[in-house]
């Protein structure tokens, strides 16, 4: 296996039709898509075969000892062709997630059958400084002291419910102990970097690769803030066969704001497969 964090833990839904691959943000799951896939997958189960992956770092796949999208991607890319060999896939990813999607397509095209980027474009974003205090937030809770998952819920600060369900999915029971599935210090040295930081970064510079010829759909948050117009340069440079959907009233979690027109957006895209 390539990839320092292969093989990657997976979850299925659906029985027959195209082959597609979920990727999802920092602190993510691959259970987070588990709502789209199966609308997506059909009443049956046989309008799309979907694999939610959790990337390195992330739910129940292994750890890295430094983060890197190339090493993201080809671990991606391991556990795709162990899962289905010789088939391609449309693969769909938000934020972190799009930016693992993209490197998949363009160091290992032959995978890559059609291309969903959901809410990031290829580019530094210069820091994790919208994470920090997440992150400084998920370090100074006291695991030791925890008593149930009420008590954790209790003594997390994080004011907006949606973001403390979603940060704190990460935190997993083993007997009496309490442990981050995220791999949190791996996140905090990277955000400790600064403007350096690899995880906001986007490594390619246009020229380094091939652009990717397949279909590419680019979903944004109209509320977001993390695609701007002046990313779609760069966006046609390295795939000159996107699209821009722009869904209004979403933030960076279009998928989760706006999930019957995600839904919507994807089975369009993949019906030209069946």
């Amino acid at each position: 296996m390539s990839g320092a964090a292969a093989p990657l833990h997976t979850l299925s839904v659906g029985t027959a039709g195209p082959r597609v691959a979920f990727l999802h943000g920092l602190f993510g799951q691959g259970r987070n898509w588990q709502q789209i896939a199966k609308a997506l997958s059909g009443p049956d189960g046989t309008a799309a075969r979907c694999t939610l992956v959790d990337l390195p770092d992330h739910g129940r796949s292994p750890w890295s000892r430094e983060f890197s999208l190339e090493a993201y991607a080809a671990a991606v890319a391991d556990t795709l062709r162990a899962t289905a060999p010789g088939e391609r896939w449309v693969v769909v990813g938000h934020s972190l997630g799009g930016k693992t999607a993209m490197a998949l397509a363009l160091h290992h095209p032959d995978l890559v059958e059609r291309l969903v980027v959901v809410d990031i474009a290829p580019k530094s974003y210069g820091s994790l400084e919208r994470f920090e205090g997440y992150i400084r937030e998920m370090q100074s809770l006291p695991l030791a002291e925890l008593t149930s998952r009420a008590d954790a819920e209790a003594r997390f600060q994080e004011p907006d419910p949606g973001v403390k369900a979603f940060l704190l999915q990460n935190l997993r029971r083993h007997g009496d102990s309490w442990r981050w599935q995220a791999n949190l210090d791996l996140v905090a040295a990277d955000a400790d970097t600064g403007t350096l930081s690899r995880i906001a970064g986007w490594p390619l510079a246009p020229g380094d690769v091939p652009a990717y010829e397949g279909p590419v759909l680019w979903i944004a948050g109209a509320e977001s803030g993390y695609v701007k117009p002046e990313d779609a340069e760069a966006m046609r440079a390295l795939f000159p066969r996107v699209r821009q959907l722009t869904v209004k009233g979403a933030s960076h979690w279009v998928h989760t704001d706006a999930p019957e027109v995600v839904t919507e957006a994807l089975r369009r895209f993949v019906a030209p497969l069946h």
